[in-house]
C-alpha cells in the first residue's frame, strides 16, 4: 500500500488578463500557494490554496489565511503529522488534519486536493470517481464580471455571450446606482437568452439598501442575488422580501451553516467551495445538507489556477445538490489562448492541456486523479519568494 512520503509547497503567481476584484478585495488573485505530495512509489500529486488574508465568513467566525500562513500550517503542522499515511483514506486524513490544527480549511484543502490526485493515479480512477461517480460530463460555466465600469462591463459581456456563455455573474455592492445601471447595460448587451445573476460580496450596508437595490434590478431577469448583505439572519430578511433568490457564499462554509442556513429559510441556494469546509471530503458534506433541505447548489471559488480548478470541476462533476452553472475559470495555457475571454482571467496557466470549453461548459477530464498533468516547468516560471 504506497503512502505519503513528502509534502512540499511552492508560491506561484500568474499573470492577469485584467483586474479582477470584488467587494472588499485588496490584493491580486493569482498569488497563490501549490502543494506537491509525493507518494511512496514515487508519484506526484498537486493541490492549491488559493489563499486570500482578506476573504472570511461573516462576524470574524472564520477568517482569511495569506499564502505565508497557508504555507506556515502545511509545513510546520499538517506535512509531519501526514508523512507515512496511506493512500486511499481522506477519513484518516481529515481526522489527523483536524485534531492537529482548528480551523485553516485552505491550508487543508491544498493538502488534501493533493491527496485525492494521488490516491486516484495510483487506483486509475478519476477524483470525480473517488467522489461517489461522475453525474455530469459537462459543467456549465458562469463568467464573473468584477468591480469594473460600466462600459467595461458591458463590452465584455458581449463578447463572452458571443462566445457561447450562457450564464454571467455581475460584482455588484459598491453603489447601488452605479450597481443598477451596470446590471441594466450588461442585460442590453447579452439580450435575453444569457441568465444573468449578481454578487454583492456582503457590500450592502443594510437589509433595507439590498432589498430596494434589487427591486430596481427585478426587470432585468435575474438568475439570483448572492449575499446581498453580511450574516445568515440578515440574508433571510433579505429573501423574504424579494422575488429572486438569495445565494449564500461568505455565510455558508460548512455543512454546519448550511443546517443553519436551512433551519432559518435563509436562503435557497448556498454556493459550495471545495476550499471553504478544507477539501473536497468536507465539500461533499455541505452538499448532502443542502440535498436533504432541498437547497440548490453551484461550484464557486477564488478564480483558482488550473491546479486548484481541477478539484472545482470534479466536485460539480460529482455532487448531487450542484445543478446551476459554476463559477470557475476554464483554465487555459497561454499557448492554447486565441483571443477568447468567457472563463479566462489569466494569461496563462499551470497545467499542460487546457480545459475544453464546448457550448458554454467544461468538459470534465477522464484521466486518473485530477486528470490532467501539472506542467513542472510553469510551475517554475511562475515562482515566486515568500
Amino acid at each position: 500500500m504506497p503512502t505519503l512520503r513528502s509534502i512540499e509547497t511552492v508560491a506561484v503567481e500568474l499573470p492577469t488578463r485584467r483586474v479582477h476584484k470584488w467587494t472588499g478585495l485588496t490584493e491580486p488573485i493569482g498569488r497563490y500557494l501549490l502543494v506537491k505530495a509525493t507518494d511512496s512509489d514515487g508519484r506526484v500529486g498537486w493541490g492549491e490554496a488559493p489563499a486570500l488574508k482578506d476573504w472570511g465568513g461573516e462576524f470574524g467566525r472564520y477568517f482569511g489565511e495569506s499564502i505565508l500562513v497557508a504555507d506556515l500550517m502545511i509545513r510546520q503542522y499538517l506535512a509531519p503529522a501526514l508523512i507515512g499515511l496511506e493512500l486511499g483514506n481522506p477519513a484518516e486524513l481529515h481526522a489527523r488534519m483536524d485534531a492537529l490544527v482548528k480551523g485553516y480549511p485552505y491550508s487543508k484543502a491544498a493538502v488534501e486536493f493533493a491527496y485525492y490526485d494521488l490516491t486516484g493515479r495510483w487506483l486509475n480512477v478519476s477524483v470525480s470517481t473517488l467522489l461517489g461517480g461522475r453525474l455530469r460530463s459537462k459543467i456549465p460555466v458562469t463568467h464573473s464580471i468584477g468591480l469594473l465600469s460600466v462600459k467595461e462591463a458591458e463590452e465584455e459581456a458581449g463578447k463572452v455571450a458571443a462566445e457561447g456563455i450562457r450564464t454571467i455573474k455581475i460584482k455588484i455592492g459598491v453603489d447601488p446606482k452605479r450597481d443598477i445601471e451596470v446590471v441594466r447595460a450588461v442585460r442590453g448587451a447579452v439580450g435575453d437568452d444569457v441568465e444573468l445573476c449578481v454578487d454583492a460580496n456582503e457590500g450592502y450596508k443594510t437589509p433595507g439598501e439590498a432589498i430596494a437595490t434589487v427591486r430596481a434590478m427585478e426587470k432585468f431577469s435575474l438568475k439570483y442575488v448572492e449575499q446581498p448583505v453580511m450574516g445568515i439572519e440578515r440574508i433571510a430578511e433579505v429573501a423574504r422580501a424579494i422575488d429572486q433568490p438569495v445565494m449564500a457564499d461568505e455565510s455558508a462554509w460548512n455543512a454546519h451553516d448550511a443546517i443553519q442556513i436551512a433551519e432559518r429559510r435563509a436562503a435557497q441556494i448556498v454556493s459550495i467551495y471545495t476550499t471553504k469546509p478544507g477539501g473536497l471530503y468536507r465539500a461533499m458534506e455541505v452538499g448532502a445538507v443542502c440535498r436533504a433541505a432541498g437547497i440548490i447548489c453551484n461550484v464557486n471559488g477564488s478564480v483558482e489556477t488550473g491546479v486548484g480548478n481541477l478539484a472545482n470541476v470534479h466536485l460539480a462533476a460529482s455532487c448531487p445538490a450542484v445543478v446551476l452553472s459554476n463559477v470557475v475559470p476554464v483554465s487555459t495555457p497561454a499557448s492554447h489562448q486565441s483571443g477568447q475571454i468567457g472563463g479566462i482571467y489569466y494569461r496563462d496557466d499551470l497545467i499542460k492541456e487546457p480545459m475544453r470549453l464546448v457550448d458554454g461548459a467544461i468538459e470534465v477530464p477522464t484521466g486518473p486523479g485530477m486528470g490532467i498533468e501539472v506542467d513542472q516547468a510553469k510551475v517554475d516560471q511562475y515562482r515566486i519568494a515568500l
